[in-house]
């Protein structure tokens, strides 16, 4: 029998494992994932995603070097965050499915075969309220700014799903997409996912990235002033 499992039950199970922040989306508002990228493709009895985030050092935006080493230890640490807080649900008697902080990056229109078990975690966390996408194709959190890293859980436990952010942050900001050397930011439908990936490199048999200016040029990077950005959103 299952134990009885609740909204912030499942939050604490994630800031257990060390999330800085966890939302829920309800797997019904999926309705724009290409087929074979919903939560129920996924897990088909899923009802909910957990979305976990947890925050990396803004110092390794000045170091292609320590950038690369963050991002490949942040995937490996918000995976197995995932598969705590799937154990942990599992273990209360509902299904769980985590998914891996690797995956997930599609974008509007990308109709490729998912063979991998993956959803969007970026679209995720959006519906789960941790924050919006902006041109820069990146989440954007109010205390954390972009400097997020994701990872979701699937479950059919029944949960109540978060409010999806309101604010509005870019306007008329177009400073990513005019500093991207790749151009891939230039349509605002379709993500250059080609044209950005040029810029990921083996360099002394190591796997670098070497351009994140997305990341770094954006002015909420650090955070939001929602008081200041609101009004955009009325």
């Amino acid at each position: 029998m299952a134990t009885e499992l609740n909204s912030e039950t499942v939050k604490e199970y994630g800031r257990d494992a060390g999330a800085s922040v966890v939302g829920i989306a309800a797997a019904k508002d999926f309705d724009l994932a290409p087929d074979g990228f919903k939560p129920n493709d996924v897990l088909p009895e899923c009802h909910f995603v957990i979305v976990l985030g947890a925050t990396f050092p803004r110092e390794v935006l000045n170091d292609i070097a320590g950038y690369t080493a963050s991002r490949n230890e942040m995937l490996t640490k918000m995976t197995e965050m995932a598969k705590e807080v799937a154990k942990r649900i599992k273990a209360d008697g509902y299904k769980s499915k985590a998914i891996s902080a690797s995956g997930g990056k599609w974008v509007e229109g990308d109709g490729r075969k998912n063979q991998f078990g993956y959803i969007s975690l970026k679209h995720a966390a959006e519906l789960a309220g941790l924050g919006v996408i902006g041109k820069n194709y990146l989440l954007t959190n109010p205390q954390y700014g972009n400097l997020l890293w994701l990872s979701a859980v699937l479950t059919d436990a029944d949960l109540i799903p978060d409010q999806k952010a309101r604010y509005a942050i870019c306007d008329s900001c177009n400073v990513c997409i005019e500093t991207c050397p790749a151009g891939a930011l230039a349509d605002l439908d379709s993500f250059d996912k080609k044209g950005c990936s040029q810029f990921f490199k083996i360099v002394n048999k190591k796997f670098e990235i070497q351009c994140f200016s997305c990341r770094t040029v954006c002015p909420y990077r650090f955070g939001i002033n929602l008081e200041e950005e609101l009004q955009f959103s009325q």
